[in-house]
């Protein structure tokens, strides 16, 4: 048999932290996860995510980075681009960067 809450008072919706927002967003859109399934465990709907995703996108603490290769030179490790978009900026760091130079990159541009 399923578990039923029960809402009294005034106030019928949760509240959610921006901690458990951003642990259930990193969680859902992490390689192999399924939204749907992240979603079902949190007990909120998928829409849910993707907005808090979006709403997370535009705060200072959270960017999207991505890998890639850089055309014609395709193969190579050295090849290896990180790619920041933090709003309307964007960023390209060569793939072999610290994590602690991409980390002061972002800090200095969050704080302009």
């Amino acid at each position: 048999m399923g578990q039923v809450d029960i809402l009294t008072g005034i106030e019928r919706r949760r509240h959610w932290r921006a901690e458990e927002k951003q642990a259930l967003v990193a969680a859902a859109f992490a390689p192999g996860a399924v939204v749907a399934d992240v979603a079902q465990q949190a007990d909120v709907r998928p829409s849910q995510l993707y907005r808090w995703r979006r709403e997370l996108r535009h705060s200072a603490g959270f960017a999207e980075v991505l890998v890639t290769q850089l055309p014609g030179i395709a193969g190579t490790a050295s090849a290896a681009v990180i790619e920041i978009s933090l709003g309307d900026m964007q960023i390209r760091l060569p793939g072999t960067a610290s994590p602690d130079l991409a980390a002061a990159i972002l800090s200095a541009l969050v704080r302009r």
